[in-house]
């Protein structure tokens, strides 16, 4: 069959179609239109070869309309493929309420009244000769595709895209090149001055990464696009890769499609989540405020104490941020999925199983801020740990040692153990310093405790009131156990404190002539365990008149005292 008998026979029956769909309208009226209308909304499918579509048919209950037409195109496809099967063999042969379309004594399909009632009431006969002549044609076509002569034409057309492609890949990587060079000659050097001028608040580096990673991804782009291209044309030009060419575009577009519809349906529900945002953004801002002002004492409230405010805070922030996820969960794209929801348990497992300790660290240190353990900058000890507090968190608390090491220690650790402050009590009634002494019991237990006395008054740091005492802790075996005790403000200069304390223990001691007996005594030395005052400066050791050791007025030992008044 001739090209031009297929163009004049189809010219025809479409002029018949129209001519009959027309009569039809004028005919039927309002219940042709609802005839047509409850047809149009009945399952079909598209007869599909080459990915050309040819026509489409009708579905039934036992045959649905997709198997069908899929049937329907591999008996047109095995008649194609049989070169004794001319197209001019088709005919159409009328039977009992189908009309069949034959290739010699082959059926190829059966069109029925419902096939005719999805064109308007076109009469099945007509739309059996219209079905006949796209089935004609599509075997010609098919048969033509293959031929030897039009895969070679179509190879030469292959191979000369390719050449296009090669030659548009290295003209586009010229072109972004050449953009490349007048940028960094044209742009580069304002960018440098402006660099100067500015000190550095712009950095040419980075500028420069961003331009040249703006080019490298136009650059991909339009690869990408070539490719996309090409791969369109030189596919459509085989027969068997033509559906694929056919569907490429819409295979990459179609996500994006999807992705914006997507969008556009959940417009109002990312608004709402935009106001929401914006409120609770504006919420949590007024409530720092608020708690800011506890913090800094411009506001107050009777029994709540200032450092309260920032932990208290934050705990209301999570409270205020859990309400809005709740209120804006069900307005989240994807939250209504059951993938949503099967991550949403699966994460919500895994922070139940792995977050316990963390958790129990947290209640920990909201439990020690509210009951007032200790504060920021206070001597603490915790267990064997002795230090400054330095930060107070809400897993974990930093102290400072006295050597300048960072200790962290959980907070449910500090739950489960003894918590000594040295410095919660010290401002207002005094820190208590003690040290203890081994004295012989040849010694009047006055005299110690009068020297000890007057060396807590030389210590310096040390308070005068509450003035210091003196314990006698044991009678040991070969010693009075005397222990003195003095009041600071001052707890964290405590090693000085001590330190400076014996310094004055050691000088009075001396000065009395009275010797410390710790830790044991087993008898009488030849001579006496004294330091004489003229050695107390041996060297290496220097003079130092801020420190009281090199009084011209120090009390003189008592002998020395009787002997000049006599």
């Amino acid at each position: 069959m001739k090209a031009g008998t297929f163009v004049w026979a189809t010219f025809l029956v479409l002029a018949a179609l129209q001519f009959s769909q027309s009569a039809h309208g004028q005919a039927g009226g309002r219940e042709g239109a609802s005839g047509v209308e409850a047809e149009a909304d009945r399952p079909t499918a598209f007869v599909t070869v080459d990915g050309r579509a040819l026509f489409r048919v009708r579905g039934f209950s036992a045959f649905p309309a997709k198997e069908r037409a899929e049937a329907i195109a591999k008996r047109i496809v095995a008649i194609a493929n049989d070169a004794t099967v001319s197209p001019d063999s088709l005919r159409a042969v009328e039977a009992e309420q189908v009309t069949n379309i034959l290739a010699g004594d082959r059926i190829i399909m059966a069109v029925t009244d419902a096939d005719a009632s999805l064109e308007g009431g076109v009469s099945r006969p007509l739309l059996a000769k219209a079905f006949l002549l796209r089935i004609a044609e599509a075997t010609s076509v098919y048969r033509q595709d293959r031929s030897l002569r039009q895969l070679l034409t179509n190879t030469g057309y292959a191979l000369g895209a390719t050449v296009v492609l090669g030659i548009v890949l290295v003209l586009v990587r010229r072109l972004f090149l050449r953009l490349d060079a007048v940028a960094e000659k044209r742009f580069k050097s304002r960018v440098e001055a402006l660099r100067i001028q500015s000190f550095q608040v712009v950095q040419t580096e980075s500028f420069w990464k961003s331009v040249r990673t703006t080019f490298r991804t136009v650059r991909t782009i339009a690869v990408l696009a070539c490719l996309v291209v090409y791969a369109q044309v030189v596919l459509g030009l085989y027969p068997w890769t033509r559906p694929t060419a056919q569907h490429l575009l819409l295979m990459l577009l179609d996500p994006l499609r999807n992705m914006a519809l997507g969008f556009i349906a959940m417009l109002p529900n990312l608004a709402f989540l935009a106001i929401l945002f914006v409120v609770m953004r504006y919420l949590l801002r007024l409530l720092r405020l608020f708690f800011s002002a506890i913090e800094h004492g411009t506001v107050t409230f009777s029994g709540f104490e200032r450092e309260w405010a920032l932990p208290t805070f934050r705990m209301v922030r999570v409270l205020v941020v859990a309400f809005a996820l709740v209120v804006g969960y069900p307005y989240l794209p994807g939250s209504q999925s059951e993938a949503f929801k099967g991550v949403s348990i699966l994460l919500g497992i895994m922070f139940s199983l792995g977050s316990s300790t963390a958790i129990a660290n947290i209640i920990a240190g909201y439990s020690l801020t509210y009951r007032r353990a200790y504060r920021i900058g206070d001597r603490v000890k915790i267990g064997d740990v002795l230090g400054d507090v330095a930060e107070m968190r809400l897993q974990v608390t930093h102290l400072r040692s006295l050597k300048n090491e960072e200790i962290v220690i959980p907070n449910s650790t500090i739950m489960n153990t003894h918590v000594i402050n040295y410095s919660s009590l010290a401002a207002q009634h005094g820190l208590i310093l003690h040290t203890t002494v081994g004295i012989g019991y040849e010694t009047p237990w006055r005299q110690v405790e009068a020297m000890l006395i007057e060396a807590a008054g030389r210590t310096p740091g040390l308070l005068r009131e509450p003035r210091p005492f003196v314990l006698q802790k044991s009678l040991d075996d070969f010693a009075v156990t005397y222990e003195i005790n003095v009041y600071t403000d001052q707890p964290q200069a405590g090693p000085r404190l001590y330190a400076a304390l014996h310094r004055s223990i050691l000088d009075v001691f001396n000065e009395y002539g009275v010797q410390i007996m710790t830790p044991a005594y087993e008898g009488d030395p030849e001579q006496a365990k004294l330091v004489p005052k003229d050695k107390w400066f041996e060297l290496p050791a220097k003079v130092e008149e801020s420190s009281g050791d090199s009084r011209p007025n120090a009390t003189a030992p008592a002998s020395e005292t009787r002997a000049g008044k006599a």
